[in-house]
């Protein structure tokens, strides 16, 4: 069940599937929520099907900060139980998807002691809230020992509050619970959008399915005794089909990141800002690379692609100059960018960042289950609890949920991250390379690159075991090198569309329309940056 090859490429196979029986479950929507919903409730035995419009975590799961936070920040806005979930969510993370889950230093420079004693004692009541384990506890370094430590931080600083956090990469820890579902007997459709929203009366029996990949005009009749609506920031649509008097829940923020070189901001952890606005920011270090986060603004529109203006640029790099000892930044230094938005539940009067990550469960006038809000730390255990609820509304005896325990995929390693990085090492892999591999496929790493090595290997396994049907898929979400490559990649799209092309069974000219469609997306993202 650890290792299932998620392998979409037979659409009339799978559109067959979609009809050929009456589904526990049908979950519109493939990111972290759907995932995870999907996930738990195949492994208890229920049957499923999970259908999602473009691809596993196109949408705001593979486009958050990618770190796994404690909770520590909620406990300001009095969120206690998101901080308690929280917490206790980060250590079943590490147990089942170890090599997506590293652990992240933060670092907070603070200008007095009295503010250092305000943050330390902040950070105090979080642990013993969570109760977080000792060896996890915050520490705080003298002025001294920061400059020691992480040299780039301006002088100036009293000292820092030191404690960790995760490191994840979003969009493959998405994927690994759609394999896990798919491997624990759901069906998976990705490119299949809910048009209509299925009746028997005036309870809710199912959903009209659409393909919305180029030149595939399938359809589908998908019948399901509940319906469960986790589409993200398009939730609100989805209600309108079961109600057209639905009114709307949900207020989307935008968060956007820019990314550099590790060589141009050489850190080693990462290091909490604070913009003008009192909004905490930071700079993580990932690899080869550092990327800034994030913004915080409200966004009228449910775009897949959010608008980057050359403010969100300035706002986050401007509070970046005012700690870091370095020399200014300028356009030539920015490798890419990336904005998502957040879907979180309206709260009227609020700033962005002070609306709750608390998640809901609205249940519309036939029967559609809705989710809104959450974290990406607390998705399991949100999920759980839906998956409880509907064993309660289809009248199955109670099945303890086993997601907590069983690995994800790439999670089944028992040693530590830096050996399992020197066994990858041993295909052939630079070190580099080697780490790289071990964040991205943890364990299965050892099987994707031992008879073939780089580019080749990869895409093969995206397409074969992860589900990829898009350049894009493997370029932005599998393999993350439209963030974190030089040049977002481009260099490598060609030679990806030429191997991913006999697989999927695409012309030349296809393969020419994908390459196309993905530069364009890096131009729409970079159009407020001035390259020479």
């Amino acid at each position: 069940m650890s290792k299932p090859n998620l392998d979409l490429r037979n659409r009339k196979a799978l559109f067959s599937s979609l009809e050929d029986e009456v589904f526990d479950l049908l979950i519109i929507g493939a990111g972290i929520t759907g995932t995870g919903v999907a996930r738990d409730a195949a492994m208890r035995g229920l049957r499923v099907a999970m259908i999602d419009a473009g691809d596993i975590g196109a949408g705001t799961s593979s486009r958050s900060s990618k770190l796994i936070h404690g909770g520590s920040r909620y406990m300001a806005q009095g969120d206690l139980v998101v901080v308690r979930q929280a917490a206790n969510e980060r250590k079943v993370l590490r147990r089942i998807a170890p090599h997506l889950s590293l652990t992240n230093l933060m670092v907070i420079p603070s200008k007095s002691k009295v503010q250092i004693q305000a943050i330390k004692a902040f950070i105090w009541s979080y642990e013993q809230l969570g109760n977080v384990e000792k060896s996890e506890r915050h520490e705080v370094w003298a002025m001294k020992h920061l400059q020691q430590e992480e040299p780039l931080v301006r002088a100036g600083f009293a000292g820092a509050v030191v404690f960790p956090e995760y490191l994840t990469d979003d969009a493959r820890l998405t994927l690994g619970n759609a394999r896990s579902a798919f491997g624990a007997g759901a069906v998976v459709v990705t490119y299949a959008a809910a048009r209509e929203i299925i009746k028997d009366g005036p309870h809710v029996a199912g959903a009209v399915v659409e393909s919305t990949l180029t030149d595939d005009e399938r359809t589908a009749r998908v019948r399901a005794r509940i319906v469960i609506n986790a589409a993200g920031p398009w939730v609100d649509a989805i209600r309108l089909m079961e109600d057209s008097g639905a009114g709307k829940k949900l207020q989307l923020t935008k968060g956007m990141h820019v990314v550099m070189s590790r060589d141009r901001v050489p850190i080693t952890r990462t290091i909490i800002m604070y913009a003008p606005d009192g909004r905490a920011l930071f700079v993580v270090p990932r690899g080869n690379y550092v990327y800034f986060g994030t913004t915080d603004t409200f966004y009228p529109k449910t775009e897949y692609w959010p608008e980057i203006t050359r403010e969100d640029i300035d706002y986050l790099l401007k509070t970046a100059m005012a700690y870091l000892d370095v020399e200014p930044f300028t356009d030539g230094d920015i490798i890419s960018l990336w904005s998502g938005l957040r879907p979180l539940l309206g709260e009227e009067g609020k700033k962005p960042s002070e609306i709750s990550r608390r998640d809901e469960i609205m249940e519309g006038p036939g029967g559609l289950l809705s989710v809104a809000g959450g974290k990406l730390t607390s998705y399991r255990a949100m999920a759980e609890q839906i998956v409880d609820r509907c064993e309660k509304l289809l009248n199955h005896a109670p099945v303890h949920s086993l997601t907590a325990e069983e690995p994800l995929p790439g999670g089944d390693f028992s040693e530590t991250f830096e050996a399992l990085c020197s066994r990858i090492e041993l295909c052939g892999l630079t070190p580099q390379d080697a780490e790289r591999a071990a964040f991205l496929y943890g364990g299965e790493a050892l099987t994707i690159f031992a008879q073939q090595k780089g580019l080749a290997a990869e895409v093969r396994h995206a397409v074969l075991a992860e589900g990829a049907l898009t350049l894009e898929d493997y370029w932005v979400r599998r393999s993350a090198r439209a963030r974190f490559d030089v040049q977002g990649g481009l260099a490598d799209l060609e030679l990806t569309a030429a191997i991913m092309g006999p697989l999927l069974g695409w012309t030349d000219a296809e393969k020419m329309r994908q390459v196309r469609t993905c530069r364009q997306t890096r131009m729409d993202e970079m159009r407020h940056v001035q390259t020479k």
